[in-house]
């Protein structure tokens, strides 16, 4: 009977280290699969249009304005790629426990568009990868536990309105990219801007706030979100709670999402900014893991 549980155990261990090196290999696979992605990203990317000129904020909102002048964009180098490393904390239910995850996110501002990248850690042993993109217009989303098993594949006119949002929100890492002609401005008061994006066929609006300093303190938007299973409009908010200045830009380097729902607010991503690098349309040499 000893003999039996002991080859019993060892057929169990075999089993997980087998199962554990397939998840290691699925791992890199995703990896590799976001740096191909994100090379092509980068294909046929032009250089810096030039500096941005006190002139280039004529015409802007006020607010939008003060914005960018505290943000130390103007007679610095227009931005056409934006790269950035993150540690963040999310959930996805109310009732869920706190993940935690490390991202990477790439953005091209000429052709706008993002790659996000993340690697979630769900549990011991347990990590999820993800990957949202952005790009001609078209939105995908991709989740996998264990970079193995798909729970999450989205796409269409729901997924392509709420990444444009998205891309929308995040030019707040990006300043110079407000003054792109696909973002079309609307002062509200002294201290909020409506900012209205058309691109590939889609356009969707949100609402900037910021403090007396010009600084970014939320964006607002009706955005399409999945809830029991279904896509809905609902308000999303991303909240602004730090600053910090990365390559003499200052831009939003610590935040939250919300999503105000009937039931209340979920309070559901948090992100803290660690790196971020403007005008190096490449992949990180490494993409890290927690």
């Amino acid at each position: 009977m000893g003999k039996v549980l002991m080859i019993i155990l060892l057929v169990i261990v075999l089993i997980v280290a087998v199962f554990a090196v397939i998840t290691v290999i699925a791992k890199i696979q995703f990896k590799q699969m976001v740096s191909e992605e994100v090379t092509q990203f980068y294909e046929g990317i032009e250089n810096p249009g030039g500096t941005v000129q006190p002139s280039d904020l004529e015409g802007l909102p006020l607010p939008v304005q003060n914005w960018l002048r505290q943000s130390h964009i103007v007679g610095k180098e227009r931005a056409i790629a934006t790269r950035t490393r993150q540690d963040i904390t999310l959930r996805l239910k109310q009732e869920q426990a706190w993940m935690k995850g490390q991202v990477e996110q790439y953005f091209r501002i000429d052709d706008p568009g993002f790659i996000w990248y993340a690697d979630i850690k769900m549990a011991p042993f347990f990590h999820i990868s993800g990957r949202d993109l952005y790009i001609d217009g078209r939105g995908h989303m991709l989740i996998k536990a264990l970079s193995l098993f798909t729970v999450a594949d989205g796409r269409g006119k729901e997924i392509d309105q709420g990444t444009l949002l998205r891309y929308l929100a995040e030019i707040m890492w990006s300043p110079s990219a407000a003054l792109n002609d696909y973002i079309q401005w609307e002062e509200i008061n002294d201290t909020s801007a409506k900012a209205t994006m058309t691109y590939g066929g889609v356009t969707a609006s949100g609402i900037f706030t910021f403090n007396e300093q010009g600084e970014p303190l939320n964006f607002e938007a009706k955005r399409y979100g999945e809830f029991e299973g279904e896509y809905r409009l609902e308000t999303w908010s991303c909240v602004i709670q730090e600053y910090q200045e990365f390559n003499g830009i200052k831009v939003p380097s610590r935040g939250e999402l919300i999503w105000k729902l009937d039931t209340g607010d979920f309070h559901w991503y948090h992100f803290e900014v660690k790196e971020l690098e403007y005008n190096m349309p490449e992949k990180y040499k490494k993409i890290k893991s927690i």
